[in-house]
């Protein structure tokens, strides 16, 4: 990315609150610039992208990013056990909310599936799960975050088919009554959209 270089040219989008806006192409196509931008991660050189008629660029950065969900196709996880690493989107959570938020996604059996449960050490970087677990983890952070925009950028790209199916059912939970923007590269994950582009 240059200042000489427009990447997004000409470029509208509005998206109704409480939307599920999925985002389709190729790879280079500008999916995960478009996240990036709305997410305040990249600045940008002209145009607006404006959040309840206000431009992102007057939002304080850190009040902002809180009401931002974000889960990426590799979600970092710190050390400690799952349940530090849901927590970590509301760190004044207790057990018991941190326990509901994890049991809502995917019915629970992925936590049946850890050897401690919620206690399971995740290891560094999150290393001692599966990709799907991580994504799994991320889910129920976000869902205990609360936010009000989701943005999911390839989510379930890396997993395995009965990880995708516990993911997709986390993700209804998660985007219910939510502005979101899901971002793949299939059409499959995408099928409950509201609108795809």
């Amino acid at each position: 990315y240059t200042d000489q270089q427009s990447v997004l040219e000409r470029f509208t989008l509005s998206i109704p609150a409480g939307q599920t806006l999925a985002i389709v192409g190729h790879t280079g196509a500008g999916k995960s610039t478009l996240a990036k931008l709305i997410a305040r991660f990249y600045e940008f050189q002209g145009g607006h992208i404006l959040i309840d008629g206000m431009d992102i660029r007057d939002f304080d950065l850190t009040a902002y990013h809180s009401q931002l969900g974000i889960v990426p196709q590799l979600p970092f996880l710190f050390s400690g056990t799952v349940a530090d690493n849901i927590r970590y989107a509301r760190t004044e959570a207790d057990d018991d909310e941190v326990a509901a938020a994890a049991w809502s996604i995917g019915g629970g059996d992925w936590i049946d599936a850890l050897p401690q449960g919620l206690e399971t050490d995740v290891g560094e970087a999150g290393k001692g799960l599966s990709l799907g677990q991580r994504q799994l983890v991320a889910l129920a952070r976000v869902l205990l975050q609360n936010p009000a925009i989701i943005i999911l950028d390839e989510a379930t790209a890396s997993v395995d088919p009965l990880t995708e199916a516990q993911i997709q059912e986390g993700l209804e939970v998660v985007l219910r009554d939510r502005t979101a923007l899901v971002i793949a590269h299939r059409l499959s994950t995408v099928r409950h959209a509201d609108r795809i582009i």
